[in-house]
């Protein structure tokens, strides 16, 4: 968080755009997904204060109030598990997988998902002021943020805070779809696909071991590791990818001209076999 923080200040004093940096900036945008994710399952401080400002500092290159994972991820995501409650279910238009179901996921699941975090959010206020406080001042923050950033280079803006803010929101629901998309939602451990290679788990702390996740969702994310180790085995062997890229352009790429390469849906296999 430092790191992207001091590199944001660095490319805006910049006088000519450097690309090697801002690609460096947009995976470290990226990383802000994880850390708010992570940080509403397993607070980073023991600190209430600490935690309420870390809160603030992911909510600005996140692009998003992280209050609103509560209610659509905390509370809803991990309770249905891509059932037909979930805001986030990857089937919510389409049983298909493909190029136009993978694009078309992020901005539908987002719109979704307002309806709960907005209902959250003045619920709050009747029940716990102090919260609600704490939530008020994430969204204040965001907007001062952008606004500010927007007064003073317009250009800027769109570059090193809306843009990166986008791709930072719409990775993360896209993470996600890869994740449960043909998966069985009703299976105790074939209900995620999981991206077992090093590159992803390096470089995003772990976030493509999903099925120990929703086991253990309070484990934090450096042991998760060693806990999927212990159920690997009891998961379908086509459900643990390798590589994250490889299975976009084998799936979504080639899958477009070879069939052979496309998944097949666990979730309509078991319908198939329930009637």
């Amino acid at each position: 968080m430092v790191s992207a923080t001091a590199l944001f200040f660095v490319l805006w004093n910049m006088e000519t755009f450097n690309g090697w940096l801002y690609a460096l900036y947009l995976y470290l945008s990226i990383c802000f997904s994880v850390f708010a994710h992570n940080h509403n399952h397993l607070p980073v401080w023991k600190n209430k204060i600490l935690n309420q400002i870390h809160s603030c500092w992911i909510t600005l290159f996140y692009g998003f109030p992280v209050f609103g994972w509560i209610p659509t991820h905390n509370k809803n995501h991990h309770r249905h598990n891509n059932r037909e409650k979930d805001d986030t279910r990857t089937y919510m238009v389409s049983e298909k997988n493909n190029l136009w179901t993978l694009l078309i996921y992020p901005t539908l699941s987002g719109a979704v998902q307002q309806k709960s975090i907005a209902r959250f959010y003045k619920q709050q206020y009747y029940k716990n002021k102090e919260q609600f406080f704490y939530y008020t001042l994430q969204i204040v923050c965001l907007v001062a943020w952008v606004a500010t950033a927007f007064i003073l280079d317009w250009q800027k803006a769109l570059i090193y805070v809306v843009i990166p803010q986008q791709v930072s929101l719409n990775t993360v629901l896209i993470f996600n779809y890869l994740q449960h998309v043909h998966a069985d939602e009703e299976s105790e451990y074939d209900h995620s696909r999981n991206i077992v290679g090093w590159p992803l788990n390096f470089f995003l702390f772990n976030n493509g071991l999903h099925t120990i996740h929703h086991m253990k969702p309070g484990l934090h994310w450096s042991k998760t590791p060693e806990a999927h180790q212990k159920i690997e085995h009891l998961i379908r062997p086509d459900l643990n990818e390798k590589y994250a890229l490889w299975f976009v352009f084998r799936v979504y790429i080639l899958g477009l001209f070879i069939p052979r390469f496309r998944t097949n849906s666990l979730r309509l296999a078991r319908k198939a076999s329930e009637k």
